[in-house]
């Protein structure tokens, strides 16, 4: 495995994976989830890894997909189709694995960034932590599950207004709506991440998978046909000329 773009390192019984392309806040590409993919697969199957934390390396967790990476949005359509659900099996990892997931974010969350939130048990977020699913203002599509998870956790409305807008969340705000456990210092966010899951796997094993499992259960069919009908509109968004001319314009811009 490369590890240019992800780190994988085992904290006594934590595997903490990190998304590392910090020059580019850690910006999603089909390489990037390829890695990512493997690694949780790994983490899961490794009977001494009893959580998952999962972060971003440098100043944020990740800022979506990277717009100047071309070989997504501008590729075969096979390509773009095994990449999109490339990108939800992420999330099955995430959400019907054995593991406890604790996310440890600062900074940007944006797009499929903020929509892995979401998908992890607990979310330890630092103060500077915001982001945004810009997807409908690019002519893409959100996936993640989100369109499922969203109005569950932050009831329809707000989901609807988010997700079509694109307003900005702020830390504070997922503490609110109970997708952050717990808000700290941005220096600190590692380390309470790290001291979270070391208190999980201080309990019994087989209580707290039984116990995540029966949490997860409702979810499980409903999130698969999300999960079926996000990856057929995303790809149909890639295959749509106007979504193509909206990402080149888009691409030369920096988030602020």
């Amino acid at each position: 495995m490369t590890q240019d773009l992800l780190l994988f390192e085992h904290r006594g019984s934590v595997a903490v994976v990190t998304l590392n392309r910090p020059e580019r806040l850690n910006a999603i590409t089909p390489a990037l989830v390829d890695q990512l993919c493997e690694s949780i697969r790994l983490a899961q199957a490794d009977p001494a890894v009893r959580a998952l934390v999962f972060t971003g390396a440098g100043s944020s967790f990740c800022a979506g997909d990277d717009l100047h990476d071309t070989t997504a949005h501008n590729a075969p359509a096979a390509q773009q189709q095994r990449f999109v659900e490339q990108l939800q099996q992420v999330t099955r990892l995430l959400m019907f694995g054995r593991l406890p997931v604790v996310a440890a974010v600062r900074g940007w969350a944006v797009g499929g960034g903020l929509e892995w939130l979401f998908n992890a048990d607990f979310v330890i977020a630092g103060a500077s932590t915001r982001g945004f699913f810009p997807e409908m203002g690019l002519g893409l599509f959100p996936t993640g599950g989100i369109t499922l998870l969203l109005p569950r956790i932050v009831g329809d409305a707000r989901a609807r207004s988010l997700l079509t807008t694109g307003e900005r969340i702020s830390a504070d705000q997922l503490l609110t709506w109970g997708v952050a456990t717990e808000v700290v210092a941005d220096e600190d966010v590692l380390n309470r991440a790290l001291v979270f899951a070391e208190s999980i796997v201080s309990l019994p094993q087989a209580r707290v998978e039984a116990l995540l499992s029966a949490l997860r259960a409702p979810y499980v069919d409903e999130l698969e046909q999300a999960l079926l009908r996000e990856t057929k509109a995303t790809i149909d968004a890639f295959c749509d000329p106007g979504t193509a001319a909206r990402l080149a314009a888009a691409a030369p811009r920096k988030t602020d």
